[in-house]
Protein backbone atom coordinates (compact mmCIF):
# COMPACT_ATOMS: atom_id res chain seq x y z
CA UNK A 1 0.00 0.00 0.00
CA UNK A 2 1.39 3.15 -0.98
CA UNK A 3 -0.19 6.16 1.26
CA UNK A 4 2.09 8.91 -0.89
CA UNK A 5 0.36 11.13 -2.93
CA UNK A 6 1.17 11.99 -6.76
CA UNK A 7 1.57 15.62 -7.07
CA UNK A 8 -1.30 16.51 -8.37
CA UNK A 9 -3.20 15.59 -5.12
CA UNK A 10 -0.25 17.61 -3.38
CA UNK A 11 -0.91 20.87 -5.21
CA UNK A 12 -4.75 20.53 -4.50
CA UNK A 13 -3.91 19.99 -0.94
CA UNK A 14 -2.02 23.33 -0.86
CA UNK A 15 -4.60 25.07 -3.03
CA UNK A 16 -7.11 23.92 0.14
CA UNK A 17 -4.70 25.29 2.66
CA UNK A 18 -4.03 28.49 1.06
CA UNK A 19 -8.20 28.75 0.40
CA UNK A 20 -8.33 28.20 4.87
CA UNK A 21 -5.67 30.51 5.23
CA UNK A 22 -7.41 33.20 3.41
CA UNK A 23 -11.23 32.41 4.63
CA UNK A 24 -11.05 31.16 7.84
CA UNK A 25 -11.02 32.39 11.30
CA UNK A 26 -12.18 30.37 14.10
CA UNK A 27 -15.31 31.98 15.44
CA UNK A 28 -18.60 30.49 16.98
CA UNK A 29 -20.71 33.77 14.92
CA UNK A 30 -23.53 31.90 13.16
CA UNK A 31 -23.59 34.13 10.34
CA UNK A 32 -19.59 34.14 10.04
CA UNK A 33 -19.88 30.32 9.80
CA UNK A 34 -23.02 30.15 6.96
CA UNK A 35 -20.93 32.14 5.08
CA UNK A 36 -17.82 30.35 5.25
CA UNK A 37 -19.67 27.64 4.65
CA UNK A 38 -20.77 29.12 0.80
CA UNK A 39 -17.30 30.51 0.23
CA UNK A 40 -16.56 26.41 0.66
CA UNK A 41 -18.80 25.30 -1.61
CA UNK A 42 -18.42 28.19 -4.04
CA UNK A 43 -14.52 26.80 -4.33
CA UNK A 44 -16.02 22.98 -4.59
CA UNK A 45 -14.96 21.74 -0.89
CA UNK A 46 -18.00 21.16 0.55
CA UNK A 47 -21.21 19.17 -0.27
CA UNK A 48 -19.19 17.82 -3.38
CA UNK A 49 -21.66 15.16 -4.55
CA UNK A 50 -24.96 17.56 -4.74
CA UNK A 51 -25.62 19.34 -7.54
CA UNK A 52 -25.26 22.60 -7.66
CA UNK A 53 -29.33 23.66 -8.41
CA UNK A 54 -29.63 22.04 -5.22
CA UNK A 55 -26.76 23.88 -3.19
CA UNK A 56 -23.94 22.04 -3.69
CA UNK A 57 -20.73 22.35 -5.61
CA UNK A 58 -21.50 19.40 -8.26
CA UNK A 59 -17.78 18.45 -8.19
CA UNK A 60 -16.73 15.02 -9.68
CA UNK A 61 -16.39 12.05 -7.59
CA UNK A 62 -12.42 12.03 -6.38
CA UNK A 63 -12.44 10.12 -3.07
CA UNK A 64 -8.48 11.33 -2.55
CA UNK A 65 -9.52 14.90 -3.11
CA UNK A 66 -12.50 14.38 -0.58
CA UNK A 67 -10.20 12.66 2.17
CA UNK A 68 -8.32 15.72 1.65
CA UNK A 69 -10.13 18.14 2.16
CA UNK A 70 -11.39 16.42 5.31
CA UNK A 71 -7.66 16.61 6.77
CA UNK A 72 -7.24 20.35 5.86
CA UNK A 73 -10.12 21.37 7.53
CA UNK A 74 -9.97 19.35 10.57
CA UNK A 75 -6.08 20.34 11.18
CA UNK A 76 -8.11 24.13 10.83
CA UNK A 77 -10.74 23.53 12.81
CA UNK A 78 -13.46 24.92 9.99
CA UNK A 79 -16.72 24.13 9.74
CA UNK A 80 -17.60 21.56 7.46
CA UNK A 81 -21.06 20.13 6.18
CA UNK A 82 -23.68 20.84 8.73
CA UNK A 83 -24.49 18.09 10.77
CA UNK A 84 -27.21 15.48 11.71
CA UNK A 85 -29.55 13.18 10.13
CA UNK A 86 -31.18 15.79 7.52
CA UNK A 87 -27.61 16.08 5.73
CA UNK A 88 -26.03 13.30 6.52
CA UNK A 89 -29.31 10.91 5.89
CA UNK A 90 -32.51 12.35 4.15
CA UNK A 91 -29.93 14.36 1.47
CA UNK A 92 -28.68 11.15 0.22
CA UNK A 93 -31.73 9.39 -0.09
CA UNK A 94 -33.72 12.47 -1.49
CA UNK A 95 -30.97 12.22 -4.09
CA UNK A 96 -31.29 8.56 -4.82
CA UNK A 97 -34.90 8.45 -4.38
CA UNK A 98 -36.62 11.93 -4.75
CA UNK A 99 -38.71 13.43 -6.82
CA UNK A 100 -37.41 17.27 -8.90
CA UNK A 101 -39.75 18.82 -6.48
CA UNK A 102 -38.05 17.55 -3.18
CA UNK A 103 -34.98 17.49 -4.25
CA UNK A 104 -35.67 21.65 -4.89
CA UNK A 105 -37.92 22.27 -1.90
CA UNK A 106 -36.10 20.34 1.10
CA UNK A 107 -32.06 19.61 0.08
CA UNK A 108 -30.65 23.10 -0.13
CA UNK A 109 -32.40 24.35 3.32
CA UNK A 110 -31.30 21.09 4.73
CA UNK A 111 -27.66 21.69 3.73
CA UNK A 112 -27.13 24.74 5.85
CA UNK A 113 -29.36 23.92 8.44
CA UNK A 114 -32.50 25.69 8.03
CA UNK A 115 -34.91 22.46 8.41
CA UNK A 116 -33.99 20.00 10.96
CA UNK A 117 -34.60 16.26 10.59
CA UNK A 118 -35.79 13.48 12.56
CA UNK A 119 -35.39 9.97 11.80
CA UNK A 120 -38.83 7.85 12.60
CA UNK A 121 -37.93 4.59 12.58
CA UNK A 122 -37.72 2.25 16.10
CA UNK A 123 -41.45 1.53 17.53
CA UNK A 124 -41.41 0.08 21.03
CA UNK A 125 -42.44 -3.38 19.37
CA UNK A 126 -40.29 -2.46 15.98
CA UNK A 127 -36.21 -2.21 16.57
CA UNK A 128 -34.02 -4.85 15.30
CA UNK A 129 -37.14 -6.48 13.58
CA UNK A 130 -37.79 -2.89 12.03
CA UNK A 131 -40.29 -4.23 9.38
CA UNK A 132 -42.70 -4.94 12.12
CA UNK A 133 -43.72 -1.65 12.73
CA UNK A 134 -47.18 -0.62 13.19
CA UNK A 135 -47.47 3.11 12.59
CA UNK A 136 -50.28 3.48 9.94
CA UNK A 137 -50.44 5.86 6.68
CA UNK A 138 -53.97 5.97 5.14
CA UNK A 139 -54.74 8.24 1.86
CA UNK A 140 -57.44 10.07 2.45
CA UNK A 141 -57.99 12.48 -0.36
CA UNK A 142 -54.85 14.33 -0.87
CA UNK A 143 -53.82 13.60 2.74
CA UNK A 144 -51.92 10.68 4.30
CA UNK A 145 -53.67 10.51 7.68
CA UNK A 146 -50.65 9.19 10.38
CA UNK A 147 -51.31 6.93 13.57
CA UNK A 148 -49.08 5.43 15.52
CA UNK A 149 -45.61 5.77 17.68
CA UNK A 150 -41.84 6.46 17.22
CA UNK A 151 -39.03 6.23 20.10
CA UNK A 152 -35.63 6.83 20.14
CA UNK A 153 -36.07 9.74 17.70
CA UNK A 154 -32.71 11.72 18.52
CA UNK A 155 -33.27 15.64 19.10
CA UNK A 156 -36.77 15.11 18.02
CA UNK A 157 -38.11 18.23 19.80
CA UNK A 158 -35.34 20.22 17.86
CA UNK A 159 -36.60 19.33 14.57
CA UNK A 160 -39.15 21.15 11.75
CA UNK A 161 -39.69 17.95 10.16
CA UNK A 162 -39.43 13.94 10.35
CA UNK A 163 -38.31 11.04 7.82
CA UNK A 164 -40.24 8.23 8.62
CA UNK A 165 -41.48 4.69 7.87
CA UNK A 166 -44.80 3.64 7.84
CA UNK A 167 -47.09 0.94 7.11
CA UNK A 168 -49.45 2.13 4.19
CA UNK A 169 -50.53 -1.19 2.67
CA UNK A 170 -51.80 -3.77 5.68
CA UNK A 171 -52.76 -6.31 3.74
CA UNK A 172 -49.53 -6.66 2.15
CA UNK A 173 -46.55 -8.75 2.98
CA UNK A 174 -43.71 -7.55 5.74
CA UNK A 175 -41.90 -5.76 4.03
CA UNK A 176 -43.71 -5.02 1.00
CA UNK A 177 -46.26 -2.62 2.75
CA UNK A 178 -43.81 0.16 4.13
CA UNK A 179 -43.62 3.93 2.38
CA UNK A 180 -41.29 6.12 3.42
CA UNK A 181 -43.22 9.75 4.07
CA UNK A 182 -42.01 13.09 4.92
CA UNK A 183 -44.29 14.87 7.71
CA UNK A 184 -44.37 18.41 9.15
CA UNK A 185 -43.42 17.95 12.97
CA UNK A 186 -45.22 21.16 13.82
CA UNK A 187 -48.54 20.35 13.89
CA UNK A 188 -51.53 19.69 16.54
CA UNK A 189 -51.68 15.67 15.86
CA UNK A 190 -47.71 15.54 16.79
CA UNK A 191 -46.90 14.71 20.63
CA UNK A 192 -42.92 15.21 21.54
CA UNK A 193 -42.05 13.75 24.39
CA UNK A 194 -38.28 13.60 25.94
CA UNK A 195 -37.06 10.95 27.27
CA UNK A 196 -35.10 11.29 29.98
CA UNK A 197 -31.22 9.04 29.72
CA UNK A 198 -28.61 7.91 32.28
CA UNK A 199 -26.37 10.83 32.07
CA UNK A 200 -29.08 13.37 32.77
CA UNK A 201 -29.24 14.69 29.10
CA UNK A 202 -32.59 13.98 27.48
CA UNK A 203 -30.78 13.62 23.45
CA UNK A 204 -34.50 10.93 22.47
CA UNK A 205 -37.65 11.31 22.37
CA UNK A 206 -41.12 9.45 21.38
CA UNK A 207 -43.31 11.06 19.39
CA UNK A 208 -46.71 10.10 18.98
CA UNK A 209 -49.23 10.94 16.38
CA UNK A 210 -52.95 11.09 16.61
CA UNK A 211 -54.39 12.01 12.84
CA UNK A 212 -51.29 13.42 11.99
CA UNK A 213 -51.69 14.54 8.24
CA UNK A 214 -49.00 14.90 5.08
CA UNK A 215 -49.76 15.79 1.99
CA UNK A 216 -50.11 13.08 -0.60
CA UNK A 217 -46.85 13.78 -3.01
CA UNK A 218 -44.33 13.93 0.28
CA UNK A 219 -43.64 10.59 -0.03
CA UNK A 220 -40.10 9.21 -1.17
CA UNK A 221 -40.05 6.12 -3.48
CA UNK A 222 -43.37 4.77 -4.25
CA UNK A 223 -45.77 3.26 -2.16
CA UNK A 224 -45.26 0.21 -0.48
CA UNK A 225 -41.91 0.50 -1.67
CA UNK A 226 -40.78 2.58 1.51
CA UNK A 227 -38.38 -0.57 2.53
CA UNK A 228 -36.05 -0.49 0.03
CA UNK A 229 -35.65 3.65 0.16
CA UNK A 230 -35.07 3.24 4.02
CA UNK A 231 -31.84 0.71 2.63
CA UNK A 232 -30.48 3.69 0.86
CA UNK A 233 -30.59 5.64 4.47
CA UNK A 234 -29.05 3.65 6.99
CA UNK A 235 -25.88 2.77 4.33
CA UNK A 236 -25.48 6.33 4.63
CA UNK A 237 -25.78 6.14 8.91
CA UNK A 238 -23.74 3.26 8.92
CA UNK A 239 -20.90 4.49 7.24
CA UNK A 240 -21.18 7.56 9.24
CA UNK A 241 -20.97 5.93 12.88
CA UNK A 242 -18.15 3.83 11.64
CA UNK A 243 -15.37 5.71 10.78
CA UNK A 244 -12.14 4.83 11.74
CA UNK A 245 -11.14 8.39 12.01
CA UNK A 246 -13.92 8.76 15.12
CA UNK A 247 -12.31 5.22 16.82
CA UNK A 248 -8.44 7.09 16.56
CA UNK A 249 -9.57 10.75 18.17
CA UNK A 250 -11.29 7.88 20.73
CA UNK A 251 -7.85 6.03 21.57
CA UNK A 252 -5.78 9.30 21.33
CA UNK A 253 -8.19 10.52 24.07
CA UNK A 254 -7.54 7.35 25.96
CA UNK A 255 -4.49 7.77 25.70
CA UNK A 256 -4.14 11.09 27.07
CA UNK A 257 -6.26 9.34 29.89
CA UNK A 258 -4.12 6.53 31.25
CA UNK A 259 -0.84 9.00 30.99
CA UNK A 260 -2.37 11.82 33.67
CA UNK A 261 -4.60 9.50 36.47
CA UNK A 262 -3.13 7.60 38.60
CA UNK A 263 -3.66 4.18 40.03
CA UNK A 264 -2.08 3.00 43.11
CA UNK A 265 0.60 6.41 43.09
CA UNK A 266 1.45 5.67 39.57
CA UNK A 267 0.08 6.73 35.85
CA UNK A 268 -2.22 4.19 34.53
CA UNK A 269 0.31 3.67 31.82
CA UNK A 270 2.46 1.69 34.04
CA UNK A 271 -0.12 -0.85 35.37
CA UNK A 272 0.64 -3.99 33.47
CA UNK A 273 -2.84 -4.73 32.92
CA UNK A 274 -3.53 -1.61 31.67
CA UNK A 275 -0.90 -1.42 29.27
CA UNK A 276 -1.43 -5.51 28.07
CA UNK A 277 -5.26 -3.49 27.36
CA UNK A 278 -4.06 -0.73 25.70
CA UNK A 279 -1.85 -2.77 23.68
CA UNK A 280 -4.41 -4.98 22.08
CA UNK A 281 -7.13 -1.65 21.60
CA UNK A 282 -3.98 -0.33 19.47
CA UNK A 283 -4.09 -3.18 17.71
CA UNK A 284 -7.55 -2.81 17.14
CA UNK A 285 -7.57 0.60 16.26
CA UNK A 286 -4.69 0.33 13.48
CA UNK A 287 -6.20 -2.27 11.68
CA UNK A 288 -9.32 -0.31 11.49
CA UNK A 289 -7.85 2.58 10.57
CA UNK A 290 -5.82 0.33 7.98
CA UNK A 291 -8.28 -0.90 6.88
CA UNK A 292 -10.18 2.66 5.77
CA UNK A 293 -6.87 2.87 4.20
CA UNK A 294 -7.49 0.00 2.10
CA UNK A 295 -10.88 1.15 1.39
CA UNK A 296 -9.97 4.70 0.41
CA UNK A 297 -7.35 3.00 -2.17
CA UNK A 298 -10.38 0.74 -3.52
CA UNK A 299 -12.70 3.57 -3.84
CA UNK A 300 -10.17 5.98 -6.13
CA UNK A 301 -9.50 3.04 -8.84
CA UNK A 302 -13.77 2.75 -8.33
CA UNK A 303 -13.04 -0.64 -7.20
CA UNK A 304 -15.47 -2.29 -4.62
CA UNK A 305 -14.03 -3.44 -1.27
CA UNK A 306 -16.30 -5.65 -1.17
CA UNK A 307 -17.35 -7.11 2.57
CA UNK A 308 -15.24 -4.87 4.46
CA UNK A 309 -17.08 -1.89 4.00
CA UNK A 310 -20.48 -3.35 5.78
CA UNK A 311 -17.91 -3.92 8.67
CA UNK A 312 -17.30 -0.16 9.48
CA UNK A 313 -19.89 0.30 11.80
CA UNK A 314 -19.48 -2.79 13.60
CA UNK A 315 -15.63 -2.51 14.15
CA UNK A 316 -16.37 1.00 15.41
CA UNK A 317 -18.50 -0.32 18.21
CA UNK A 318 -16.49 -3.12 19.43
CA UNK A 319 -13.42 -1.17 19.52
CA UNK A 320 -15.70 1.98 21.25
CA UNK A 321 -16.63 -0.25 24.18
CA UNK A 322 -13.69 -2.00 24.66
CA UNK A 323 -11.60 1.76 25.40
CA UNK A 324 -14.98 2.35 27.80
CA UNK A 325 -14.07 -0.59 29.54
CA UNK A 326 -10.83 0.91 30.13
CA UNK A 327 -11.82 4.22 31.04
CA UNK A 328 -14.45 3.38 33.00
CA UNK A 329 -12.18 0.80 35.45
CA UNK A 330 -9.30 4.03 35.65
CA UNK A 331 -11.59 7.00 36.45
CA UNK A 332 -13.50 4.42 39.36
CA UNK A 333 -15.86 6.38 41.56
CA UNK A 334 -15.66 9.11 39.02
CA UNK A 335 -17.87 7.37 36.99
CA UNK A 336 -20.52 7.53 39.56
CA UNK A 337 -20.57 11.55 38.86
CA UNK A 338 -23.09 13.21 36.79
CA UNK A 339 -21.47 15.14 33.99
CA UNK A 340 -22.29 18.82 33.74
CA UNK A 341 -25.39 19.50 31.16
CA UNK A 342 -23.35 21.40 28.55
CA UNK A 343 -23.56 25.43 28.56
CA UNK A 344 -25.29 25.31 32.52
CA UNK A 345 -23.91 27.29 34.98
CA UNK A 346 -22.23 24.07 36.51
CA UNK A 347 -20.22 23.37 33.61
CA UNK A 348 -18.88 26.89 33.19
CA UNK A 349 -17.86 27.25 36.91
CA UNK A 350 -15.93 23.92 37.27
CA UNK A 351 -13.43 22.28 35.37
CA UNK A 352 -13.89 19.25 33.50
CA UNK A 353 -12.53 16.34 35.08
CA UNK A 354 -13.07 12.35 34.61
CA UNK A 355 -16.68 12.69 34.48
CA UNK A 356 -16.69 14.09 31.41
CA UNK A 357 -15.88 10.06 30.63
CA UNK A 358 -19.03 9.20 31.88
CA UNK A 359 -20.76 10.45 28.75
CA UNK A 360 -18.15 7.78 26.57
CA UNK A 361 -18.96 5.54 28.92
CA UNK A 362 -22.80 5.32 28.66
CA UNK A 363 -23.05 6.01 24.73
CA UNK A 364 -20.55 3.16 23.97
CA UNK A 365 -23.69 1.05 25.01
CA UNK A 366 -25.90 2.99 22.70
CA UNK A 367 -23.50 2.48 19.88
CA UNK A 368 -24.37 -1.16 19.48
CA UNK A 369 -28.04 -0.53 18.22
CA UNK A 370 -27.74 3.05 16.88
CA UNK A 371 -27.73 2.56 12.98
CA UNK A 372 -28.35 -1.37 13.50
CA UNK A 373 -27.71 -3.46 15.95
CA UNK A 374 -24.47 -5.12 16.34
CA UNK A 375 -26.27 -8.88 16.64
CA UNK A 376 -28.28 -8.01 13.62
CA UNK A 377 -25.31 -6.77 12.11
CA UNK A 378 -23.28 -9.94 12.27
CA UNK A 379 -26.00 -11.70 11.13
CA UNK A 380 -26.23 -9.62 8.21
CA UNK A 381 -22.48 -10.04 7.48
CA UNK A 382 -22.60 -13.80 8.20
CA UNK A 383 -25.55 -14.68 6.03
CA UNK A 384 -25.32 -12.33 2.98
CA UNK A 385 -21.46 -11.91 3.10
CA UNK A 386 -19.82 -15.03 3.66
CA UNK A 387 -23.18 -17.10 2.82
CA UNK A 388 -23.28 -19.07 6.08
CA UNK A 389 -26.81 -20.73 7.02
CA UNK A 390 -29.36 -18.73 9.57
CA UNK A 391 -28.76 -19.23 12.94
Amino acid sequence: MDLRLSEQYQAFRREVQSFLQANWQPTRDKAAIDAFRRKAVGAGYLYRSIPKAYGGSEQPADVLKAHIIREEFSKAKAPREVGGNGVGMLVPTLIDCGTEWQKERFVEKTLYGEYLWAQGYSEPGAGSDLASLKTRGELVGDKWIINGQKIWTSLGDKCHYMFMLVRTEPEAGKHAGISYLLLDMKQPGVTIRPIKQANGAAEFCEVFFDNAETPADWIVGTRGEGWNVSKSTLKHERNSVGSSSGTLSLYNQLVKLVKNVEIDGKPAMKNPLIRDRMMQIEGYVHAHVFSGFYQLTKDSRNESSGLIGAMNKLIHTIVAQDMAGVAAEIIGADGLLMPAEAGSFEAKSRPAGNEKWVNQIISSLALAMGGGTSNIQRNVIAERGFQLPKD
